[in-house]
C-alpha cells in the first residue's frame, strides 16, 4: 500500500475519531481505512490508535506522529501549491487554546476579520484557562501570558504583546468602602482572588515607592476570569484583571482603576506551538494576523479616578 495514502487517511481518522466518517470524506469503505491504517502501524512499529466499537483515540505515540506528521502533509500541499504556480489558501481546521481573559469584543472582531479574509478556515478555540499540551492535544496554536524563561523550550513562540494585570474595582464598592491612595490603605478591602495560581491572600504590588506587600481579605475565589470580571462589576470587592480584558468597561466607567499608578504584574502574551518545520498556511498566516492586529487594540493609559471637591 501507498505509505503516504495511508499517513492522510490516518490523519483523517485522528481529526474525525471515526473510521466510518473518514472514509465518507475520502470516499473510502471503512474497511479500506482499516486497512490503512494498520499498514501505517506496521510501517512505524507502533499501535497509532485505540479501538473500540464506539470510540476510536489516539495512543500516545499516535499523537504524536499525527501531530507531526499533519504538519508535514500541510507543509507539502503547500510546496506541491508553490511548484505548480498555484496560490495556496489557508484551509481546514485550526485549533487555538487560549486564556478566559481573551474573550473580549475586540479579540471576536479580530478572529472576524481573520475569518473574512480567510473564509475557508474552520477556528477551534479552548478558552478553558487550562495549560493544554499541543502535541498530544492536537493544538495547533496556544495564547500564552507569561514570561520567556517560564515557556516550554520544546515550543515555538512569537512575542504578540504586553499584558499588564491591574486594580479595578466598580464605582459602586469604591464609593461604600472609600478609594485608596496608597497601597496601605488597600489592606482589609474585599478581594475577588484568581485561584488558578496561588497566591494567597497577600499580594506584592509594585508602586511608585516599589514592591510593598498588600494583605486582603478574599471575599470570592474562582479560576474563571470572566466570573470575577461580572463579580466586581457587581460591586463585590477589587479584582486583578488584565486591562485587555476590562478596556471597555474601564472607558466606560462601570470599573475604575485602583491606583492607577500600580502594576500588579506584567507578562507578555506568546503565540507558541510546536515547530517551525511545515509550519501550515492557517498557521502561519493567523499569528502573523495576531502580531499585526494586536498591539493596536491594548490600553496604554488607565482612566483615572474621579478626584473629590
Amino acid at each position: 500500500m501507498d505509505t503516504m495514502v495511508s499517513l492522510r487517511v490516518f490523519c483523517m481518522v485522528a481529526e474525525l475519531k471515526s473510521f466510518a466518517a473518514a472514509g465518507k470524506r475520502l470516499n473510502l469503505s471503512p474497511a479500506m481505512v482499516s486497512k490503512h491504517v494498520m499498514h501505517l502501524e506496521s510501517h512505524v512499529g507502533s499501535r497509532l490508535l485505540n479501538r473500540t466499537s464506539r470510540h476510536v483515540s489516539l495512543t500516545e505515540a499516535g499523537a504524536l506522529y499525527f501531530a507531526q506528521a499533519r504538519q508535514m502533509l500541510e507543509g507539502l500541499d503547500e510546496v506541491e501549491a508553490a511548484i505548480s504556480n498555484v496560490a495556496i489558501s489557508p484551509r481546514g481546521t485550526l485549533k487555538l487554546s487560549a486564556p478566559v481573559w481573551i474573550a473580549t469584543a475586540c479579540f471576536a472582531g479580530i478572529l472576524a476579520d481573520y475569518k473574512q479574509r480567510y473564509p475557508d478556515v474552520c477556528l477551534d478555540l479552548n478558552l478553558s484557562g487550562r495549560i493544554v499540551n499541543l502535541v498530544d492535544e492536537g493544538f495547533d496554536v496556544a495564547l500564552r501570558a507569561t514570561t520567556p524563561e517560564r515557556l516550554d523550550p520544546g515550543l515555538v513562540s512569537r512575542a504578540l504583546m504586553p499584558v499588564e494585570f491591574r486594580l479595578m474595582a466598580s464605582p459602586g464598592y469604591l464609593d461604600r468602602t472609600g478609594r485608596p491612595e496608597n497601597l496601605t490603605e488597600l489592606s482589609g478591602h474585599a478581594l475577588l482572588r484568581y485561584s488558578g495560581v496561588n497566591l494567597g491572600d497577600s499580594l506584592i504590588l509594585n508602586g511608585p515607592a516599589g514592591q510593598q506587600k498588600v494583605t486582603f481579605r478574599t471575599m470570592m475565589l474562582s479560576e474563571n476570569e470572566t466570573l470575577l470580571h461580572l463579580s466586581a462589576l457587581e460591586g463585590m470587592g477589587i479584582v486583578l484583571l488584565p486591562t485587555w480584558m476590562a478596556n471597555a468597561d474601564l472607558a466606560a466607567g462601570r470599573l475604575e482603576a485602583v491606583l492607577p499608578e500600580v502594576v500588579g504584574f506584567s507578562n507578555t502574551l506568546h503565540a507558541v506551538y510546536p515547530s517551525r518545520k511545515y509550519l501550515s498556511a492557517k498557521v502561519r498566516t493567523f499569528i502573523d494576523f495576531l502580531a499585526s492586529r494586536i498591539p493596536s487594540n491594548t490600553v496604554t493609559q488607565l482612566p483615572q479616578p474621579p478626584t473629590s471637591d
